[in-house]
């Protein structure tokens, strides 16, 4: 069941109907589940247009500084496993939810898609969420930039060795175009989630089950290298110029994931936003993603 209904009491004791479909979000790189300018304005905007809604922004850790810190430092697999966790035991999930994520959330979110279909997410909607990685990180968001300007000499020299993989998100999809033998062998998240070392079956079947797969591309994302990641596109492999699309990729035409499929299907939504990453109005928000929350 893709929508479900509640009763909302509003003023003058009248009774309305309003969409009871819960909402999770993750949010991105350096960010917290409930930062007033961008999590918790977000929450706080979904819930005014539709009232009586459940909406659960997922914080990875035992407080804010902490979910914060794990955006950088906690191992993707570990994150995904905790937050199935969470939603398989929220009573209020249980029927169903739709989910969206925010730049790395956006993957961090498929993942959960892919990994642990009970309780059913409907919709997954991917807000500048790099699906086929990064090859380069040119603004890092944290209050400290000895951070940002470490995770980039990581990257940019160790990201395959155990040790970024484990302990380094970012590493964990750094998807390097000039290597990428090393990339496929090496990556413990997204390779994994792509099906690059083998299919397996499950991940597919339950990606397919989704209503609709929402992906927002920034046009003038500086953040995000290749923007085209957004929409499932990346370099084309040996160099770092020339872009494939999700439809020329292998995993397209292998259908490896089952995009091609769902494609055909119309269950794939590619959107644009004229802006820079994560840059959006509240009236885009409202016409372009709304929709897909009802």
């Amino acid at each position: 069941m893709a929508s479900l209904w509640v009763l909302c009491f509003v003023s003058f004791g009248l009774q309305v109907l309003c969409s009871g479909t819960p909402l999770v979000l993750w949010h991105g790189m350096g960010d917290s589940c409930c930062n007033p300018l961008s999590m918790g304005s977000i929450k706080k905007m979904v819930e005014e247009k539709i009232p009586g809604i459940y909406v659960l922004s997922l914080e990875i850790g035992k407080n804010i500084a902490e979910d914060m810190e794990n955006s950088f430092f906690l191992n993707v697999n570990k994150q995904v496993a905790q937050v199935c966790e969470q939603l398989a035991k929220d009573p209020k999930l249980q029927q169903g939810y739709n989910a969206m994520g925010f730049s790395q959330g956006g993957q961090f979110l498929r993942a959960v898609a892919q990994k642990c279909p009970s309780p059913p997410m409907f919709n997954l909607i991917s807000i500048g969420g790099q699906h086929q990685g990064v090859y380069g990180l040119p603004h890092c968001p944290s209050v400290i930039s000895t951070i940002c300007d470490w995770i980039r000499k990581i990257l940019n020299t160790a990201a395959y060795t155990k040790e970024a993989q484990e302990h380094l998100v970012q590493a964990e999809y750094w998807h390097d175009p000039l290597n990428e033998e090393e990339y496929r062998n090496n990556s413990i998240f997204l390779a994994d989630l792509n099906q690059e070392r083998y299919v397996n079956e499950s991940y597919k079947k339950n990606l397919m089950s989704l209503k609709k797969f929402v992906m927002v591309k920034f046009l003038k994302d500086t953040m995000v290298m290749p923007p085209e990641s957004e929409w499932f596109g990346f370099y084309k492999p040996g160099q770092a110029k020339d872009i494939v699309t999700l439809q020329e990729s292998s995993v397209y035409t292998e259908d490896r994931l089952g995009l091609k499929e769902m494609d055909k299907a119309g269950q794939l939504v590619f959107l644009a936003c004229d802006g820079d990453h994560l840059q959006f109005t509240e009236e885009w928000f409202t016409s372009n993603i709304l929709p897909y929350l009802q």
